[in-house]
């Protein structure tokens, strides 16, 4: 291993698979069954260990802890796995952990940023571009989408959903599916649509205003669930992103959060 990248301290198993430009820190420890990709930059003093597979272009700040065994009982010490994609950034004391069982793997896409101190359990499946700030924890088995904003000190039930391009504000907690576009507020509440991570995602006013009918009819117009759902696919046939909260809303298992404020739509009021 060329020593200009590698700390000497650094203990890595001869086994590890690291791309000729990978860079480790000192007091790091790699473990045998990790795999690298270009790019990738390993803080002081993390830990890569389980069967992990990671892209390219990753860093992991100090402290980091990626791939440990699963905080499950039922666990009985088999070689499961972490995938991880490309462009993600950890920083410090971040831990990700491995899979409870050898069908199913713990994923995280690309482009992820995970703050200081969060933690994602074990069977996690997360998408592209997720924000996850200090403090956050999500449960094993939870399905993060795409460009989701979980703030500070979050906490998200085991099999919970989040839905693209929702927003959890900072110290709330789900034990339900948060849909798609949506602000998360206190303990399973929703308080509206997340319009500024709209606009960042070059959602036209047009479409906000579509969403802003179909949050009305999924959340306040007194409809069940599945009949509210069904009649936004019927006012608006065929809408992209109209389908795509519907199809979220119809497959939930554990129900959506609910609307808390019937007074205001207070993120939206400029949709």
């Amino acid at each position: 291993m060329d020593e200009g990248r590698i700390h000497p301290s650094a203990v890595i198993h001869p086994d590890v698979r690291l791309a000729s430009d990978v860079r480790v820190g000192a007091h790091a420890v790699i473990d045998g069954d990790v795999q690298l990709g270009e790019g990738c930059v390993v803080g002081p003093h993390v830990h890569l260990t389980g069967r992990t597979i990671i892209g390219s272009g990753n860093r992991f700040h100090a402290g980091c802890v990626i791939g440990d065994a699963p905080q499950d009982l039922k666990y009985q010490g088999q070689p499961t796995g972490l995938r991880i994609g490309d462009a993600n950034t950890f920083r410090e004391h971040v831990t990700i952990h491995r899979s409870n069982r050898m069908e199913e793997e713990t994923v995280i896409g690309n482009g992820n940023y995970f703050m200081a101190g969060c933690h994602v359990g074990h069977n996690c499946q997360l998408g592209n571009q997720n924000m996850v700030a200090g403090g956050a924890l999500l449960a094993g088995h939870v399905n993060l989408n795409h460009q989701a904003f979980i703030s500070g000190n979050c906490l998200i039930h085991q099999f919970c959903r989040v839905g693209r391009l929702a927003l959890m504000q900072g110290g709330s907690a789900i034990s339900k599916d948060l849909p798609p576009f949506c602000v998360a507020r206190g303990d399973n509440g929703i308080s509206g649509l997340n319009t500024i991570g709209l606009r960042r995602a070059g959602i036209s006013s047009a479409d906000r205003l579509i969403l802003r009918r179909c949050y009305h009819l999924l959340f306040r117009s007194g409809e069940r669930l599945r009949v509210a759902a069904h009649q936004m696919l019927e006012q608006f046939p065929g809408h992209p992103l109209v389908v795509e909260w519907a199809e979220f809303a119809l497959s939930t298992r554990r129900g959506l959060c609910s609307d808390r404020s019937r007074a205001s739509l207070g993120n939206e009021a400029e949709a």
